[in-house]
């Protein structure tokens, strides 16, 4: 099938469909995933008789919320139950073509098996969000993730299907990458937000300009925040002069499950593939669209494993209201994960808030560590930061400044702010970042 280049949708009827016909489309699936979750899954047959619940029970989209939750205890609690694949799985194995797993970050790794149907149809929507972003056939494309065992190692796939020219870069070590980068002149390359904005430092440094020495017209980032932080975008779109979008993923479904538009005012999500609902995180209460709340997610057409009202963990709203880039598929706004927000004085507090004042702060670096700790039974933050080394500025000016910064921002100031040197935080990392160090010894499950 030839695509226009010059048409800005991918699949224009689907990604426009009025808002009617879409959720039409939405019930009719999940009213067959349902079925077929109960027939096939021992995990959601037993559940769903244990709660009460049958499939015949879907009439209309809110339905769904008459069903039980899962969560990634449940992804690990069932793992290799009853076979390889577990007691969530709803296929034999023979008819899983390839499987990926978490971090771990969590807890124990879990699988995210696809059947060849699954695979092409995730792969689709990856076609689909590298067109959004602008990405045609004449692009040159550095695919610059993790390839073992990571969901978005195969997202290369969707833009080699679109027709670009892809570098499979995974993991390389930064002067490998810049002589890539340099030698084939990409236009277009995927990355993590803090590893672009250090790639792109570490460009300068080594004598080498991104803007004029280098060809990339635009960078996708994902598995942090900072991608849909403005503050972190436009530092990264300042060093390299491309381009920003953010992309968002989960293990436990496919690679990029949303992306940013041009109007980079939120996250669509493949409302096609995924229905979403927001709960309040203490009682699980169903919240309306654009409240903030944890993300609920059912996969609507992916049957190796489907999830039934998965808890993904992650804070934010939807806005279910047309785009002013025309798509009518609903945009996620993040805020962070359930496992991130510590709460201060009464105060929920993200590490996403605090990230966006260091990088709007002028002389320092960028670079940061939040340290959450105890003192006197109350949840208590330190800041440590690097000040630039052509900073005129004491230390003690600039810890007043940022503590002031944060205070404005968040509403809470941190219990200190500590600066260290241009270089002096071990923040630095080929991929993900760990910003967040928490020393508490209290349980402060919410």
């Amino acid at each position: 099938m030839s695509r226009d280049i010059n048409n800005k949708f991918w699949d224009e009827e689907l990604e426009t469909l009025p808002r009617e016909e879409l959720e039409k489309r939405q019930l009719a699936d999940l009213q067959e995933i349902v079925k077929f979750a109960y027939e096939n899954s021992p995990y959601y047959k037993r559940s769903f008789d244990e709660t009460g619940v049958k499939p015949e029970d879907i009439k209309t989209l809110k339905d769904i919320q008459k069903f039980p939750f899962i969560n990634k205890k449940t992804q690990r609690d069932t793992q290799g139950v009853g076979s390889f694949l577990g007691e969530l799985a709803a296929v034999p194995e023979e008819d899983v073509v390839f499987i990926s797993t978490s971090s771990g970050s969590t807890g124990v790794p879990t699988m995210s098996p696809f059947t060849k149907k699954d695979f092409d149809e995730f792969q689709d929507t990856e076609s689909r969000w590298f067109w959004q972003i602008g990405m045609r056939p004449n692009d040159r494309y550095v695919h610059a993730l993790n390839f073992s065992l990571y969901v978005g190692g195969p997202d290369v796939i969707g833009a080699q299907n679109l027709g670009a020219l892809c570098i499979w870069g995974g993991t390389l070590p930064s002067e490998r990458l810049l002589f890539v980068l340099k030698t084939y002149q990409p236009t277009v390359i995927w990355t993590s937000p803090s590893y672009a904005w250090q790639l792109g430092e570490k460009a300068l440094k080594s004598g080498i300009d991104p803007k004029k020495d280098l060809n990339i017209k635009k960078i996708i980032v994902a598995g942090e925040l900072g991608g849909s932080i403005d503050a972190t975008r436009k530092a990264i779109e300042d060093i390299w002069g491309a381009e920003v979008y953010d992309f968002y993923g989960l293990s436990d479904i496919f690679g990029a499950c949303a992306a940013m538009c041009e109007a980079k005012d939120g996250l669509h999500i493949a409302e096609n593939h995924i229905l979403v609902e927001t709960i309040d995180i203490h009682t699980g209460e169903i919240l309306e669209p654009g409240q903030v709340g944890e993300l609920v997610f059912t996969t609507l057409r992916k049957h190796a494993r489907p999830l039934i009202r998965f808890r993904t963990g992650d804070i934010g709203r939807i806005d279910n209201t047309k785009c002013s880039c025309g798509r009518t598929h609903g945009r996620i706004h993040i805020l962070g994960r359930k496992d991130d927000m510590f709460i201060v004085s009464a105060v929920n507090v993200f590490p996403s808030d605090i990230e966006a004042v260091i990088r709007e702060h002028n002389g320092i670096t960028g670079e940061y560590l939040i340290r959450i700790f105890e003192r006197d039974f109350t949840n208590k933050y330190a800041v440590e930061i690097e000040k630039n080394a052509d900073n005129p500025k004491s230390d003690d000016e600039v810890a007043a400044e940022v503590t002031a910064a944060l205070k404005a921002r968040i509403g809470v100031k941190p219990a200190r702010v500590v600066v260290r040197p241009d270089g002096g935080l071990d923040t630095r990392s080929e991929h993900k970042s760990r910003r967040v160090i928490d020393e508490r010894t209290l349980d402060y499950s919410i």
